[in-house]
């Protein structure tokens, strides 16, 4: 993982910011795509990739590492069931970030993260 920003958070401290990513990377590996902020989506992607690397492995010490990290079980049986066995082949790059116009309330800038499919 890459070492933690200085300054503000996405939430109002470090646990609310590791609940947070832990919900994105949970709704990301369950339906395949989300749609957020661009600052949440670039910090949920080195997670991401990290969780869908220990997928790869596959063995039980890997498997208990993302279930220190996600506590869906049926969320973790699909990612090394389905998802980690199809980016077998790729050494990374598993997810893309799609900028998409400001979100209307507020004008945040939004983007899509999802898990590229194609080889």
């Amino acid at each position: 993982m890459p070492k933690p920003t200085k300054g503000p958070r996405l939430g109002s401290g470090p646990s609310h910011e590791r609940l947070i990513l832990r919900t994105l990377a949970e709704q990301l590996f369950e339906h395949g795509k989300i749609t957020t902020t661009e600052a949440k989506a670039k910090r949920l992607r080195p997670l991401a990739e990290k969780l869908i690397t220990f997928g790869k492995k596959g063995d039980l010490p890997a498997r208990r590492q993302v279930m220190a990290r996600i506590a869906n079980k049926s969320v973790v049986h699909n990612l090394f069931t389905v998802i980690a066995p199809t980016f077998a082949n790729r050494e990374g790059g598993y997810t893309r970030i799609t900028k998409i116009g400001p979100r209307k309330g507020d004008n945040a800038p939004m983007a899509v993260i999802e898990l590229v499919t194609e080889k």
